[in-house]
């Protein structure tokens, strides 16, 4: 269990590129990620809970170099700054926070296991991804 009695729920990487990149991303292929503002959208309740997150954090200072997930290849890139991450502990909002999201540069990302699009949005800037992406987490 979590410090707040939870197993995990719903997480959101915030994250920034300062510049068009390409990334193979495994089984999707290389593709184009454009300079801007991302949120990645996951779950977390499994039995490991918000340690998932804990590792993300681990591949983005680059401490951990296992790329298992979609995200593992954008937050592993070396231009990739993990700015903040936002949970709602106890809650499954994946695929509803997802949908409420912009879209993404790639099609599949984050979401081979349900029938959203992307997991993956980008926005023109991290603090209107933040808001957004707090206002979707607190409901």
């Amino acid at each position: 269990m979590d410090a707040d009695g939870t197993t995990g729920g719903t997480y959101t990487l915030l994250l920034t590129l300062p510049q068009a990149v390409d990334i193979a991303v495994g089984a999707l292929g290389t593709h184009r990620f454009p300079g801007g503002a991302y949120a990645y959208t996951g779950s977390a309740l499994g039995s490991g809970g918000f340690a998932r997150v804990d590792r993300h954090r681990r591949v983005a200072r680059g401490d951990h170099d296992v790329r298992h997930w979609h995200v593992d290849y954008l937050t592993g890139h070396s231009a990739t700054e993990l700015v903040d991450v936002v949970t709602s502990p106890g809650v499954d909002a994946e695929c509803a926070i997802a949908r409420r999201l912009p879209g993404g540069p790639v099609e599949g990302f984050g979401a081979s296991d349900c029938g959203c699009r992307s997991h993956l949005a980008v926005g023109e800037d991290i603090e209107t991804l933040r808001a957004t992406v707090a206002s979707v987490h607190q409901n």
